[in-house]
């Protein structure tokens, strides 16, 4: 079920192993230079979550979700980010055995959690639309700008976190 109310959670650091690319925004708006679809064309047409090694979620669970991660922030929403679309893995060395991975570390801390369900890609550009929405109207919250991810549940299932201060 879509929420419209973020839950906030506690997140321990962990590892996501995968494929990346640089991006920002406001070249996401432009079919012409779009990455992100691209990625995750790829990261699907070339079984990546099946290369990848020992999926975990940062506490040995290994439920198998596939993550994209922002990270490599260079400002705010306005500036350049990095995604990378991977799983979690149980060892961060473990990226490195599959020639073309990357690997992004998720920091420890304060998350909102973002819920969003229906048809992809269209329910993830709704659930972003809401989390610019809802940091727009509420000033007072503050993004940390580190690392954000999306966790997927399954083909139109996310949940995204976003990092917030304390």
């Amino acid at each position: 079920m879509t929420t419209r109310t973020p839950t906030s959670v506690q997140i321990p650091a962990f590892s996501v192993a995968g494929i990346a690319v640089r991006t920002r925004n406001s070249d996401e708006m432009n079919p012409a230079i779009a990455r992100l679809g691209g990625l995750w064309n790829r990261f699907f047409t070339q079984s990546w979550e099946r290369k990848l090694p020992s999926r975990g979620d940062g506490d040995g669970n290994g439920d198998g979700r596939i993550f994209g991660v922002y990270s490599g922030y260079e400002s705010n929403e306005h500036g350049a980010f990095d995604v990378t679309a991977g799983v979690a893995v149980a060892e961060p060395e473990q990226a490195q055995a599959v020639p073309g991975a990357s690997r992004v570390d998720i920091e420890a801390g304060d998350y909102l959690v973002f819920t969003g369900e229906g048809e992809m890609p269209q329910m993830v550009i709704d659930t972003w639309v809401r989390i610019w929405h809802y940091f727009a109207d509420n000033p007072t919250v503050q993004r940390r700008f580190g690392t954000d991810f999306e966790a997927y549940e399954g083909p139109d299932k996310v949940a995204i976190h976003i990092g917030v201060k304390p």
